[in-house]
C-alpha cells in the first residue's frame, strides 16, 4: 500500500463504480405495490347444509369417573370419598344420615366399593358388595343412587358365582414363602397345609424341590372376587412321595376329600381344634404356671392370639356350653364310641347344649377365661371318660369311607380334577421358560 498507493485506490474505486451501475441495472421498473389499488372480493360458497347445522365447534358432551375402592375399618364418609375421587357435600351428608348407607361402616365383612362421579366430581351411583359370613353363597348389595329428588338407598340380595382356579408351587425355604411366591390367598394355602398335615409335618418334613399344584374356587359378586372357596383338588410331592387329595360333595352341602384312587383323606377327626397352630404345652406332667409344682396336664394347650376360631375336631352334639370353675368359658362335645372332647378357655362361646354340630364347625374362640395366664386353647380328648393324649389320638382316628353306591360319579370328579391339576403345573412350567 504504501509503495503504490494510487494504483490500490484507483483499483477500489473501479470495483465500487460496477458495483453501482449493477445495481442500477436490476432496479425494477414497475411501480410500487402498495400504491396499487386494493378491492374485496366475497363469494358465497354452497356447503350442502342447512345454517343451523353448521357448528364447527360442538359442545362437549359430560364424561363419568369410575373407581374401586375397599372400606377401611377407621373409614368415615368423608375419608371413603375422598379416596374415591368424590367432592360431594350432599352425598356425605347421606352417607351419615341414611340408616341403609350407613351400613357401609359397620364393620362387618370386607366390602368393596365401586363408584361412578360425573366430570364435577360429584357422585352419581355407589355400589359396595360384602358378605355375611364366611360359609354362605349369598352377598349383599347396596346400591347408593342420586335421582331428581336427591339421593336414594336399597339393598339386595345376590347370589356369589364360583369359578376355579390353578395355582403350583415348589418348596425353596417354606411353605408359606411358596405360596407367596405363587400368589395363592392366605385362606388357600391353609387349606393346602390342612389337607395334607396328617401325612407331612410342614415343619420338619419340608425338602427344597418339594412340588405342590392345586385347584381352587373363587366366588365371585357381579363379576369382582368377593372372597375364596374350598380347595377342589391337589397334589403335594414331599421328599419324592405323591400325596394327593380331591373334594367330592356327597350332597349340596356335605363332602369330604378323597385320594385319586378313591381311598378317603378324611379321617373322623381333624388334626387339631385350631387352623395351623402350635403346641404350647403337651400331655402329661408339667410344672403348674398358676399353682405350682409338677401335676398331670391332661390336655394340650395351642398357643393363639385371642378372638382365634375354634372349631370342632368332629361330628358330634354339645353336651354342654358355658362357664366352669378353671376352665372358664368351655365347651364339651360327645362324638361316636363314647369319645368327648373339651374346649376350655373360650373367649367367646358360639353353640348352644344340645347342638348338633358337624366336623370344622365354628364353635366359639381362643380366650383366656378361668385359670390362665394368657391367651390359649386348653383341648381334651377322653375316651370313655379317660383322658388320652390329643396328639396321638386324633392322629390314629379312622378314616371315614367313600360310599360304594358314589363310586362311579366319583370317578368323573376325580377324573376332571386330574386334568386341572396336570394344567396347572404346565402353566406355571410354561411361564418359567
Amino acid at each position: 500500500m504504501s509503495r503504490h498507493p494510487k494504483r490500490i485506490m484507483g483499483g477500489v474505486g473501479a470495483i465500487l463504480l460496477g458495483t453501482g451501475v449493477t445495481a442500477f441495472g436490476i432496479a425494477p421498473l414497475a411501480p410500487d405495490a402498495s400504491d396499487l389499488p386494493v378491492s374485496l372480493v366475497t363469494e358465497m360458497l354452497d356447503l350442502g347444509i342447512t345454517q343451523p347445522e353448521l357448528n364447527l365447534l360442538p359442545e362437549v358432551a359430560g364424561f363419568s369417573l369410575f373407581r374401586n375402592e375397599v372400606v377401611r375399618r377407621d373409614d368415615t364418609s368423608q375419608s371413603l370419598l375422598q379416596r374415591l375421587g368424590v367432592s360431594d357435600s350432599a352425598a356425605q351428608a347421606f352417607l351419615r344420615s341414611d340408616p341403609l348407607a350407613r351400613q357401609l361402616f359397620d364393620g362387618r365383612g370386607t366390602k368393596q366399593i365401586s363408584a361412578e362421579a360425573s366430570d364435577q366430581h360429584a357422585l352419581q351411583r355407589l355400589t359396595a358388595r360384602w358378605t355375611s359370613s364366611s360359609t354362605s353363597r349369598e352377598f349383599d348389595r347396596l346400591i347408593i343412587e342420586k335421582t331428581e329428588q336427591g339421593f336414594s338407598a336399597r339393598l339386595e340380595k345376590g347370589t356369589l358365582q364360583a369359578s376355579t382356579r390353578l395355582g403350583s408351587g415348589e418348596i425353596r425355604s417354606s411353605l408359606f414363602a411358596a405360596t407367596d411366591a405363587a400368589n395363592l390367598p392366605d385362606a388357600v394355602a391353609v387349606q393346602l397345609a390342612e389337607l395334607f398335615s396328617g401325612d407331612i409335618d410342614f415343619r420338619r418334613d419340608l425338602r427344597q424341590g418339594d412340588r405342590f399344584s392345586l385347584a381352587y374356587e373363587v366366588l365371585e359378586a357381579d363379576g369382582e372376587v368377593m372372597t375364596t372357596g374350598r380347595v377342589l383338588s391337589a397334589e403335594f410331592i414331599n421328599n419324592r412321595r405323591a400325596h394327593s387329595a380331591v373334594w367330592f360333595g356327597e350332597s349340596a352341602d356335605k363332602g369330604s376329600y378323597y385320594s385319586f384312587d378313591g381311598q378317603s383323606a378324611r379321617k373322623e377327626y381333624l388334626a387339631s381344634p385350631l387352623q395351623f397352630t402350635r403346641v404350647s404345652s403337651g400331655y402329661g406332667m408339667r410344672f403348674h404356671p398358676v399353682h405350682g409344682g409338677q401335676r398331670a396336664h391332661l390336655g394340650v394347650d395351642y398357643a393363639a392370639p385371642t378372638g382365634t376360631p375354634v372349631r370342632t375336631i368332629g361330628d358330634g352334639v354339645v353336651a354342654f356350653a358355658g362357664e366352669q370353675r378353671g376352665y372358664g368359658n368351655v365347651v364339651f362335645i360327645t362324638h361316636r364310641k363314647q369319645h368327648t372332647t373339651v374346649y376350655a378357655h373360650l373367649s367367646r362361646i358360639g353353640v348352644r347344649t344340645g347342638q348338633r354340630v358337624s366336623q370344622g364347625d365354628d364353635i366359639g374362640a381362643v380366650g383366656c377365661t378361668g385359670t390362665c395366664t394368657g391367651p390359649h386353647l386348653h383341648f381334651e380328648f377322653r375316651d370313655k371318660g379317660a383322658h388320652l393324649d390329643p396328639l396321638v389320638a386324633l392322629r390314629n382316628s379312622e378314616s371315614v369311607p367313600l360310599d360304594p353306591a358314589l363310586k362311579a360319579r366319583f370317578t368323573a370328579v376325580a377324573t376332571a380334577q386330574r386334568q386341572k391339576l396336570d394344567a396347572a403345573i404346565t402353566i406355571v412350567q410354561a411361564s418359567a421358560e
